[in-house]
């Protein structure tokens, strides 16, 4: 089965090995991980190259063009598999992290969440992240996990 890891941990170098953590784990249960931060490794030396560039609207246009060539690469991702992992951790769940939660639940796929963020990121007691975040994850037939230790628990394998 294949997992995708929907996650904001790819924008500090303080996250890395909570990351490398989550894709062990997850690779001990024998699945096909897609992590977005490494499918787009490729278009790391075409963003410094664009943010380099001295013309505004050039830069930006290029910078737009590399951003969609990402987002696009992600949205195929998500389609092509079966399962998704989100990590919900934070204040509030990261946007892009959402958006591709919704994405995926409208195309059918199971999600699971990970939040290890002991702050309350709902709007009442009875959600721990934004109620409809956490709806699209249980309505998929996932549920949201508070661990590592709760995520390696997880039957994974079964369908909706």
């Amino acid at each position: 089965m294949k997992l995708f890891i929907s996650s904001p941990l790819g924008f500090a170098e303080s996250t890395t090995r909570f990351r490398e953590t989550l894709q062990t784990c997850l690779q001990a249960k024998s699945l096909d991980i897609i992590d977005p931060w490494s499918t787009a490794s490729d278009l790391e030396s075409e963003f410094k190259k664009a943010e380099s560039i001295d013309k505004l609207d050039v830069r930006n246009d290029s910078l737009h063009s590399i951003s969609m060539k990402i987002a696009e690469r992600n949205a195929a991702n998500i389609r092509e598999c079966e399962l998704m992992l989100a990590v919900l951790d934070g204040v509030d769940v990261d946007s892009g992290t959402a958006s591709e939660i919704g994405y995926a639940f409208a195309l059918g796929k199971r999600i699971y969440g990970l939040r290890t963020d002991f702050r309350r990121a709902g709007e009442n007691e009875g959600v721990c992240v934004n109620l409809q975040v956490q709806y699209w994850i249980e309505a998929s037939g996932g549920c949201i996990v508070r661990s590592v230790n709760e995520l390696e628990q997880l039957d994974l394998s079964q369908t909706n």
